[in-house]
This record gives structure tokens, C-alpha cells and sequence, in this order.
């Protein structure tokens, strides 16, 4: 990828705990620099830190930041840390040409028309059709969407608060299991219902309650590693209902937005069982929309096993508005 006229470009992941740091020079990633947020009261002295230490005397004269977190007007309070990022004040403060702040998700819909079969674990379906939308789902702190689409030469990655939408269900099971968690939660998402790590810890614990079942406390990460394992029934229903779930959402989201280029399951809870998803219902569940069937037959569905696909992304990004 050639960045162009613009030169070195920061690049930026940036999370609740943890901030990635990478300078880009024409369109290769650099060394990713690790940084805590909680070491740094700002954003801006954390970039100035990095700068410092990695611009080598030739400063980069954009920034493409991703957020974990809803950004509006280039701006961004984040939920789990002190940091603001806001992008017309980091511009003016560092001397940027331009900043600009993305949602984490819409960065990695970004990513994927450069993505290496390498890079993806193939979940079923056809080959989809070129230039149609390619959307992105993601499990992982809460339930990601995006969707990229390309239209008259212009490309726009669409950001969504879908995770709050209200969960779905296809069968009396999962009718039982959406009611107990009514009682609890009142309305029930599909990120705090099932497809988020929080999601999976209320499926297990509503799921044994309808079974009338004592199960030990267990968080996301000890629930697959049980389901994985086969140790403990209600473990193993869970990530059964969670994969079954996702496919049905992933399906309704596809139909949605009319993404026949592709669907893609990124997100940081679903490539520690690639093998137990791709057993799983999920494509039944996905495929199974009555008389739309045979839309969603021919949309393939692919798994993102590209640990820094972020940082593809924000290249793919600064690439395109490079202007």
C-alpha cells in the first residue's frame, strides 16, 4: 500500500487499560509501541511520549486514532479510562495536519478487502459478490458492528450501536432462557443477553437456573474452557446457545444491511474456539431466514484470526483519505 504525499502517518489503537502505538511510514506498520493508559494522565502526553522516543527527527503529519468507544465529532470520552480523545485539540496541541478518531470497529471493517485468506478461518457459504457490503460482528468487552461499503467510488465504513438491540430468539429454549434474563436485567440486548463476555456469563447462569442446576461461578473465560473441555454441561449448552445465537444475529444483520460481499466474526471471545464454531450450529442458524434462505446461502461467513488487523485497518483508512 503507498500512503503517498502524505508521509509518516501515527497510527493508534486505544483501549480502556492498554494504547498501541505504530508510526507508518509509506503504508507499512511499524514497530507497535505498548503503552498503559493508566501511566499517562492524557492522550496528548502519551503520543508526545511515543513521538519522542520513535519519529527519529522526521515527526509524522497525520493521525488516524482507533477508540474503543462511540465517537462524535471527531471526539471520544472513553467509558473505562480518564482519556478524551479529541482530535481538533490534538491536532492544534501536536501540530497534525489532521487527526482523526475512529470507532474500533469501524476501523477493522476497514480492514477487511485486504485481509489474506491467511488471515480468516473459512465458516461456510459461497463466495459472495464483489463490491456488495462486507459487515463485521464481534464478541468480545461488548458486541461490535460495522459494515463497509463501497458505492460510486467512494468507500464509508458504517458504525452501529446494534449490541443494543434487543436479542432475538428461535426457539422455546431460548425464549425460556431470554425471559429469566428479563427478570433480571429488564430489557435484554443482544450483547448483555448472550454474544459479549458478560453475555455468556448470563446465558450460563440463566440457563442453569431453567434447568433447576447448581453450577459454580464461573466467568467467560472458565466457561469455554469447561465448554471446551466438556467438564460441565451447562458450560458446554452455553457456548452451544452462544455460537447458535451469533449465527441468527450475524444472519439478521447480514439481510439487514444487504452484505453479500461477506460476513466476518471478529472480536476478542470467538478465535479461542474456531474448531467448536465451526462444529456449531452457526451457519444453520445463519442461513435460516424462511424464504430468504438462498440469499443468505451464497454470503460466506469468515472468522478474523489476524491478531492486528486494527492496525491494517488505519492504513487502509489513512490510504484512502489520503487527499
Amino acid at each position: 500500500m503507498n500512503i503517498g504525499k502524505t508521509g509518516k502517518i501515527l497510527l493508534a489503537d486505544i483501549g480502556g487499560t492498554n494504547a498501541r502505538f505504530a508510526l507508518s511510514p509509506s503504508g507499512r506498520t511499524g514497530p507497535i509501541d505498548y503503552v498503559k493508559v493508566a501511566d499517562f494522565p492524557t492522550v496528548r502526553e502519551a503520543i508526545a511520549d511515543v513521538l519522542a522516543r520513535r519519529s527519529n527527527g522526521e515527526p509524522p503529519h497525520r493521525a488516524v486514532l482507533a477508540v474503543a468507544g462511540p465517537v462524535t465529532n471527531n471526539r471520544c470520552a472513553m467509558t473505562n479510562s480518564p482519556w478524551v480523545i479529541d482530535g481538533n485539540e490534538l491536532q492544534s496541541a501536536l501540530g497534525f495536519d489532521s487527526v482523526h478518531v475512529l470507532n474500533d470497529f469501524e476501523v477493522v471493517a476497514w480492514s477487511l478487502p485486504a485481509l489474506e485468506p491467511s488471515d480468516l478461518v473459512p465458516l461456510g457459504g459461497g463466495d459472495g459478490l464483489p463490491g456488495e457490503p462486507l459487515l463485521v460482528v464481534g464478541p468480545g468487552t461488548g458486541f461490535g458492528v460495522s459494515c463497509l461499503v463501497d458505492r460510486h467510488g467512494s468507500r464509508l465504513a458504517v458504525v452501529t450501536e446494534a449490541g443494543h438491540a434487543t436479542l432475538p430468539a428461535e426457539n422455546e429454549r431460548e425464549e425460556r432462557v431470554i425471559a429469566c434474563l428479563r427478570r433480571r436485567l429488564g430489557h435484554v440486548s443482544i450483547e448483555r443477553g448472550a454474544l459479549s463476555g458478560s453475555g455468556l456469563q448470563n446465558l450460563y447462569e440463566a440457563l442453569a437456573e431453567i434447568d433447576g442446576v447448581q453450577v459454580p461461578h464461573r466467568d467467560a473465560a472458565a466457561i469455554t474452557q469447561a465448554a471446551l473441555e466438556n467438564s460441565c454441561p451447562v458450560s458446554r449448552a452455553t457456548l452451544e446457545m452462544f455460537c447458535a445465537i451469533l449465527g441468527s444475529v450475524a444472519g439478521n444483520l447480514a439481510v439487514t444491511f444487504g452484505a453479500r460481499g461477506g460476513v466476518y466474526v471478529a472480536g476478542g471471545i470467538v478465535p479461542r474456539f474456531r474448531e467448536f464454531l465451526a462444529a456449531s450450529a452457526f451457519r444453520a442458524r445463519f442461513e435460516a431466514k424462511g424464504r430468504f434462505q438462498d440469499y443468505l446461502r451464497n454470503i460466506p461467513t469468515r472468522l478474523v484470526i489476524k491478531p492486528d488487523a486494527s492496525f491494517l485497518g488505519l492504513t487502509m483508512f489513512a490510504e484512502h483519505n489520503s487527499g
